[in-house]
């Protein structure tokens, strides 16, 4: 299971080297956002060719469990 899986992720943009990535957490205060983000930023800086990340968190859409893949929602029990 990852953030895509999760449907944290809403869009990606690669442009010239710069990766703008727009997602959203499961609540404004979710205690795991600032580990996620930096590793989010340290994994997409170390793929070759990219020369800055920009990852903006955003509230809409709120995100629900509906986002969920609908294989892991099952697994999970939603």
């Amino acid at each position: 299971m990852n953030i895509v899986d999760l449907g944290l992720v809403y869009d990606i943009e690669v442009d010239d080297g710069l990766v703008r990535i727009n997602m959203t957490l499961t609540s404004p205060g979710c205690p795991a956002g600032p580990m996620i983000t930096n590793d989010i930023y340290k994994v997409v800086r170390a793929i070759e060719g990219v020369k800055d990340v920009d990852i903006d968190i955003v509230w809409e859409p709120y995100w629900t469990p509906d986002r969920i893949d609908p294989k892991i929602r099952a697994m999970m029990g939603f």
